[in-house]
């Protein structure tokens, strides 16, 4: 009876229509969910006039989302495994979109908050799921730049925020912007219907019929046989995705520091992201010369994420993340002592922070048998999100205490180089990807 391996099918496919489904469904969903973490940001100055709060209760409504992220990426993420990541990944967009728009109905702090606390659940849940779902279908000599592509939607969604919230804020008020989140709810049935669902989630479902159209697509003129048999390679094959698994045959040391990685990362990306413009303008630049700076800053970020997944495809993901976790250590520093040019050494910074944390996802998405590939990234997403989380406090501290300009981007910086350290430690001879690669090596030999 022949055997099919089906991550080995995906690995070995060339690129076919089934991989431009997957990655604009994937991209589609990123760009909301950018939108909805952004909207908050983009509306915030009017909804701290229109409901008369001081900035302290408007950090903390705007934080709300942040908290709903990090729990959402854990218990959606490990959920994804269990109920099938296109189910999730639906729960996840009526979830932002629905209550986001919902935010947008409500008129004091406290129930917004609420609505964007649960919102945030859906934010934080669907980037494991889609992290997921590109790293097991697109091809192993694609894998790196489809993934960073797709995740540049982020990006994306924060732009059409910006400008939606430049068309109807003045005009219609800041509801608007937050009832226009409601869009992507259209989306869910289409999605449901042609989204293709995951391969070893089929398995274990003993869907062999779904399995069957999934291989035709991957390999059009590869001849399946009648009695052939869909198999999930040794190093990939799980019974059930539970977080004790990510513990297990020799990863429990590379767990932790994957999840230090996302925390440091998400540390020093919403560290930027908050602060940059202030920390300009502490260096004397003007208002709109320092939001110049935040521009650069995102710009860099999507050439280094298509940058360094390209880098990945044809290096090794592991040391190409080293080589940016230093190199953003050492950008930082420059930034901190106005080395020029000094939009170039922005660019840098984005291309090397914000632009990483996409290769972490993807690093963290190659590392971990498929079963437990959604439950992975979303546990180390969701303590990432702690990072996130204390980044703008942490930075605003630091502000606050008026220290030397230079000693603000070099906290930053340390964050950087710790990661390149705990990159490195990482423990890639229990690569999931790795041990498939030597089995499938050995009959050969």
């Amino acid at each position: 009876m022949p055997r099919i391996d089906v991550l080995q099918l995906a690995d070995d496919a060339r690129f076919q229509r089934i991989h431009v489904v997957v990655f604009l469904w994937c991209f589609a969903i990123i760009v909301a969910d950018g939108y909805d973490l952004a909207v908050a940001g983009v509306a915030l100055p009017a909804i701290m006039q229109d409901m008369q709060v001081d900035p302290a209760t408007a950090g903390f409504m705007a934080s709300s989302a942040l908290f709903g992220m990090m729990f959402g990426a854990i218990l959606l993420g490990t959920l994804a495994d269990r109920i099938g990541r296109r189910v999730s990944l639906a729960a996840c967009v009526t979830l932002f979109s629905l209550f986001t728009m919902a935010a947008g109905l409500m008129r004091e702090p406290v129930s917004f908050s609420v609505m964007r606390f649960i919102a945030g659940l859906g934010i934080g849940g669907a980037l494991p799921c889609i992290a997921a779902q590109m790293t097991e279908y697109a091809p192993k000599q694609l894998r790196g730049v489809l993934f960073t592509a797709m995740g540049c939607g982020v990006a994306v969604g924060s732009v059409v925020a910006t400008l939606v919230g430049k068309l109807l804020l003045e005009s219609h008020g800041w509801p608007s912007v937050f009832l226009a989140a409601a869009l992507p709810l259209a989306m869910v049935p289409f999605m449901l219907r042609w989204m293709p669902e995951s391969m070893p989630f089929l398995l274990r479902r003993g869907d062999d019929a779904a399995l069957r159209q999934i291989a035709a697509r991957l390999a059009p003129g590869r001849p399946l046989p009648a009695d052939a048999r869909f198999v999930l390679p040794d190093a990939q094959r799980l019974d059930d995705a539970t977080v004790g698994k990510l513990f297990l045959d020799g990863r429990g040391f590379s767990t932790l520091m994957f999840w230090l990685v996302f925390f440091l990362g998400l540390f020093m990306t919403y560290a930027l992201s908050t602060w940059l413009v202030k920390l300009m303008a502490m260096a004397g630049h003007s208002l709109g010369s320092a939001l110049n700076f935040l521009l650069i800053f995102n710009g860099g970020a999507i050439a280094g994420a298509i940058g360094g997944g390209w880098l990945a495809d044809r290096l090794h993901i592991k040391w190409v993340l080293c080589a940016f976790f230093a190199v953003s250590s050492v950008a930082l520093t420059l930034l901190g002592h106005g080395v020029q040019p000094l939009p170039l050494v922005v660019a840098l910074v984005g291309a090397t922070t914000l632009g990483t944390q996409l290769l972490c996802y993807a690093y963290a998405g190659q590392y971990y048998p498929s079963a437990i590939r959604s439950t992975a990234v979303g546990y180390a997403s969701g303590v990432g999100r702690a990072g996130a989380i204390l980044a703008p406090i942490g930075i605003g501290i630091l502000v606050s205490m008026r220290l030397p300009l230079a000693q603000n981007f070099v906290a930053i910086a340390v964050a950087g180089l710790v990661s390149a350290v705990a990159v490195a430690l990482i423990d890639h001879r229990r690569s999931a990807s790795l041990q498939a690669h030597d089995e499938a090596a050995e009959p050969a030999a």
